[in-house]
């Protein structure tokens, strides 16, 4: 007895603007991750040192953040990790976002608060596609 397959539907698609769009929003905030976050960071520019002092963990810490955020950052132009990626910075930016506020007597908190959100975009839309009807 052989089973057949039931005939698949098409895989429903997004616009070719979204798309578009998407992967531009992705590659963006790659390069904030890497380039404008995460290398300052291993790298041990001075902004970031200083941050990572007034916090008072020690450079153990923005090692730690550096390479979540270079990793995050390519991860997010990886198709089959994109999703997982910008979830992850996301919680990121949330601590960020509470060192920010509540441990750091100036900051700019609003900064990854908008990244957070760019991110939150890019991982509800890296989501399964919803079916068109």
């Amino acid at each position: 007895m052989t089973a057949t397959a039931a005939p698949s539907a098409p895989a429903p698609t997004r616009s070719r603007g979204a798309v578009i769009a998407l992967w531009t929003l992705q590659v963006l905030l790659a390069l904030v991750f890497v380039a404008g976050s995460g290398a300052p960071k291993l790298f041990g520019e001075a902004y970031a040192v200083q941050i990572f002092t007034d916090l008072g963990t020690g450079p153990w810490l923005r090692y730690v953040v550096g390479v979540l955020e270079i990793a995050g950052g390519i991860g997010l132009l990886v198709p089959r990790f994109t999703r997982l990626a910008a979830s992850c910075l996301v919680a990121l930016m949330v601590g960020a976002t509470i060192a920010q506020l509540f441990f750091l007597s100036e900051g700019f908190w609003y900064t990854p608060v908008i990244l957070g959100v760019l991110l939150a975009v890019v991982a509800w839309f890296r989501g399964p596609v919803p079916a068109r009807r």
